[in-house]
């Protein structure tokens, strides 16, 4: 078998694409849910795939992406648009090991562990995450052009389809991106007695996690739940300081 991932360009200024790549291209990027900026995000992001892992040494012995030097110095494009595709690989690398679970039948509670980290990703990824999953699709199950190509697009197109249907029905998670945290850092630092910093970041992230566990909790559950968490912790390592500190005081 002939493991083919979409990938056809000429190093100069545009992009060559294949019949079959068209092909794949038409059949899963022809979704009415897809807009032409995530269409041309989708194809540079997977016409980068077979080199997403390879670097180069620069003269100061640093590995750089190799897709970075290839969109800024062949094609001539912006910086961005190589941080886009690089960025774009690594959360499709994420998304790709939660698709076995996003694809089961069984029934998702809203509380699992899987809307968490389904959700995180979302709120990354924003508008784009159709454009993740479909890059993360052919990562999982890359097309053998040796085979029925028709079969399988229409094989991953259902796959797509049923993932798409977890995350929006299932989960509730479509425009997460969107939707306001409970409680806010000013909040996080007076109910927890911080000054700011690095900690309070943490711990909106720890509140985001349980947000997205319980869909219908309110901003005061969620606040009780911080300092409980937060007095638990403060109690560990008190305890552990008197562990440490017991030899000590025995000298």
């Amino acid at each position: 078998m002939t493991a083919y991932y979409p990938l056809r360009y000429q190093v100069k200024n545009n992009i060559e694409v294949s019949d079959l790549e068209k092909k794949i291209f038409n059949r899963l990027l022809g979704e009415p849910n897809f807009s032409d900026e995530q269409k041309r995000t989708a194809l540079y992001t997977t016409l980068f795939l077979p080199l997403r892992n390879t670097t180069y040494g620069d003269k100061k012995a640093k590995q750089i992406p190799v897709i970075n030097r290839i969109i800024r110095e062949s094609l001539k494009r912006k910086a961005k648009n190589a941080e886009m595709v690089l960025d774009f690989h690594r959360a499709s690398c994420k998304l790709m090991s939660l698709i076995p679970s996003l694809a089961s039948n069984e029934d998702v509670p809203e509380s699992s562990t899987l809307r968490v980290l389904t959700g995180f990703l979302l709120r990354e990824l924003k508008e784009f995450w159709r454009v993740a999953l479909l890059i993360s699709i052919l990562l999982l199950h890359p097309i053998d052009s040796t085979g029925n190509v028709h079969l399988q697009l229409c094989k991953r197109r259902d796959l797509f389809k049923s993932v798409e249907n977890t995350i929006v029905v299932k989960l509730g998670l479509e425009k997460v991106w969107e939707v306001r945290q409970l409680v806010n850092g000013k909040q996080v630092m007076k109910e927890l007695e911080l000054k700011g910093g690095p900690l309070v970041k943490e711990w909106l992230e720890k509140a985001m996690a349980w947000e997205l566990a319980h869909p219908s909790g309110t901003a005061q559950e969620c606040i009780d739940w911080l300092k409980q968490t937060n007095s638990k912790m403060e109690s560990q390592f008190n305890s552990l300081i008197n562990i440490l500190l017991f030899p000590i005081l025995l000298i």
